[in-house]
């Protein structure tokens, strides 16, 4: 063979790699442990509504929200928000592109539902308690917001020629 030629087989050539990666590399650690957890939760809700069919009572809560009753409105809506972070985690895990925008929908809602039951506190019980969940879902719609745009345009084309340059 010429020496000018490359074989197809050669494979100590160095080829762009950003699309070879993955985007749960744009993940930190944090998100992907949380992630983990919901997708738990997600998987033990049709346990959960058989339990509420069957007339059992059990402890839910999520976000501030707390209620024994699984087919109360506070119930219906711990489960939607269980289902709602389910989803977004299997859409993180999947890598699916929609994904960090869910994910950010996913916090604003987390977020006002927060401050939600803060404001009811006030009002119901003349008692003020931050909750210390706004801390963690303010730094997650941050860094959702961070990586959006690498997430959102992961295999597109020109990324390429910053890494060949």
């Amino acid at each position: 063979m010429n020496e000018n030629n490359v074989s197809i087989a050669d494979r100590s050539i160095d080829f762009p790699t950003k699309g070879l990666e993955r985007r749960r590399k744009l993940l930190p650690w944090w998100v992907i442990a949380f992630t983990w957890l919901f997708l738990l939760f997600f998987a033990l809700m049709p346990v959960a509504v058989i339990m509420g069919l069957l007339k059992y009572k059990f402890a839910m809560s999520l976000l501030g929200l707390t209620t024994n009753e699984p087919f109360s409105l506070i119930g219906l809506a711990v489960m939607a928000l269980f289902g709602l972070k389910g989803v977004t985690a299997f859409a993180l895990w999947a890598e699916k592109k929609w994904a960090v925008g869910l994910a950010k929908i996913d916090a604003i809602l987390s977020i006002a539902v927060c401050l939600a039951v803060m404001a009811y506190a006030i009002f119901a019980s003349h008692s003020f308690s931050i909750r210390l969940e706004l801390i963690v879902l303010a730094l997650y719609f941050y860094k959702m917001n961070q990586i959006q745009h690498d997430w959102e345009n992961f295999d597109s084309p020109q990324s390429i020629p910053e890494v060949i340059q």
